[in-house]
């Protein structure tokens, strides 16, 4: 006999999930050049987080841009996505945030934090931590930390989205997560690519040795501007 689930999407209330992708910053240790138009295996690490986003059933993303506007947004906007530009990336990550969260839609059970420079995360990383979030009792935020160390994305609860856009500008993510430990839950896991971004030439360097896989730059970055 089947087993017969009652009204309301089944057992299980589906989460409507909202993702902030940051692309703004300057790259200055990049030589001037958007990492998040790195590729692997031929494809930009941009296009490598919305792949996984969509995969992982995200249902909206805003991707946040600053820098490098005009370069990032040629190569997604073929993708069902909102652009938003910061126009002062310089005051820092959280400002980058802030323009994110006001421009998803208000009816979100879920907001996830992702950055654009990660090479490794996939479907099935970001399907881990939604699942992570789903468990953490009365916590707010739920964040993956690997050998101690706390990691990216991460995912809050949508609510938390009007607490951080009526305060401090700079009162989002990481300083908020480290001014409210017990709304915390961490995500424990052994997966090292939720802690795996590229930040400088030497990071490149670093991940061809440890994976074999190479980043490369664009054509028409190819050479330091």
């Amino acid at each position: 006999m089947g087993c017969i689930l009652k009204g309301g999407g089944g057992l299980y209330a589906r989460m409507v999930i909202g993702a902030v992708l940051l692309a703004a910053g300057s790259g200055s240790r990049m030589g001037g050049r958007p990492k998040s138009l790195l590729e692997l295996g031929g494809v930009p690490l941009i296009r490598r987080q919305l792949i996984a986003l969509s995969g992982a059933g995200v249902d909206e993303v805003v991707v946040v841009l600053g820098h490098h506007a005009d370069a990032i947004e040629a190569a997604v906007r073929d993708f069902p996505v909102t652009l938003a530009r910061n126009p002062s990336p310089d005051d820092g990550q959280a400002s980058s945030v802030r323009i994110g969260l006001q421009v998803l839609s208000p009816k979100l059970d879920a907001v996830i934090v992702a950055l654009a420079d990660q090479p490794m995360i996939n479907a099935q990383d970001i399907t881990a931590l939604i699942g992570a979030f789903k468990k953490r009792g009365d916590a707010s935020m739920v964040v993956p930390r690997v050998a101690g160390e706390p990691g990216n994305p991460v995912i809050f609860e949508a609510a938390l989205r009007e607490e951080w856009l009526a305060g401090e500008a700079n009162a989002a993510c990481r300083r908020w997560r480290d001014a409210h430990p017990e709304r915390v839950r961490w995500f424990d896991t052994d997966n090292n690519r939720y802690r795996v971004d590229i930040d400088t030439p030497e990071d490149i360097a670093g991940f061809t040795a440890r994976t074999g896989h190479e980043l490369r730059w664009p054509a028409a970055l190819a050479v330091s501007i």
